[in-house]
């Protein structure tokens, strides 16, 4: 099950899921997301609006691998910062929705 959460800033996100074990990295290895998005779920996810710049718009994901590896995915939220693994992301959040 998806938990949403709303915290201050991206980097309150990022020390909160650390603190319950998400600490690897997938954005180093965003290329494994976008290319088997089936071995992953979302277990958090955070949404970072910006008070004035859309440019400070963010997604956090708290995810877990099908080996056991839980870490977190940091996504711009604007149209042109859109990575193959965000979109991979994007389309399980909306799966997962669905069911």
């Amino acid at each position: 099950m998806t938990q949403t959460y709303h915290y201050a800033t991206v980097s309150k996100a990022l020390d909160e899921l650390n603190e319950n074990g998400f600490t690897y990295d997938f954005n180093l290895h965003e290329e494994d997301i976008a290319k088997n998005p089936q071995k992953y779920e979302i277990k958090h996810i955070y949404r970072y609006e910006g008070d004035t710049d859309p440019g400070d718009e963010a997604v956090v994901y708290g995810i877990q691998s099908t080996s056991g590896k839980k870490g977190v995915f940091v996504a711009g939220f604007a149209a042109n910062s859109i990575t193959d693994a965000a979109q991979a992301l994007i389309n399980i959040t909306i799966k997962n929705r669905i069911k």
